[in-house]
């Protein structure tokens, strides 16, 4: 049996499934599975040991390498492109090594909710081919500090 893995909460907030996130790409687990958070701060921190492999021109989304080889997408809100980047702050450069915990980013989730957009964050794991078991830890979370998933790799 391989060993857990375990993924921390990228933002304060309230750690639930991806079946609360009010847009089907999510919920209906197209792009991958993991958690959802709904936010109560502004910073995103990495939830994982890896490497910034991607992140979208507006800073709404990010995509990490785990040092596992596990692929994780973070998308903060819910349709937030439109917003064509106001309101968020990217801290991190693709190929960048991060730790669980660091600071890689920061949303005006204020803005955001005055603009119509749910703030629900997801955090996928969009190479889900390579996870045996998941375990969602729902419930109340501190950025890069509670564990937000556990997982198995096959």
């Amino acid at each position: 049996m391989s060993n857990v893995k375990t993924m921390v909460s990228p933002q304060n907030g309230r750690v639930t499934t991806v079946l609360e996130i009010p847009d089907e790409v999510f919920s209906e687990k197209i792009l991958g599975d993991g958690i959802a958070v709904i936010p109560t701060s502004d910073e995103i921190v990495s939830p994982v040991d890896g490497e910034i492999i991607q992140i979208a021109e507006t800073g709404h989304a990010f995509c990490i390498k785990s040092d596992d080889g596990v692929e994780i997408l973070i998308h903060v809100g819910v349709d937030t492109v439109s917003l064509k980047g106001q309101g968020f702050v990217s801290l991190v450069k693709v190929g960048q090594k991060v730790n669980a915990g660091d600071l890689i980013g920061t949303a005006d989730l204020e803005m955001i909710k005055e603009n119509g957009y749910p703030t629900h964050t997801a955090v996928l794991i969009t190479n889900m081919s390579m996870i045996d078991t998941m375990e969602v830890h729902s419930g109340q979370a501190e950025a890069g500090k509670t564990v937000a998933l556990s997982y198995t790799l096959k």
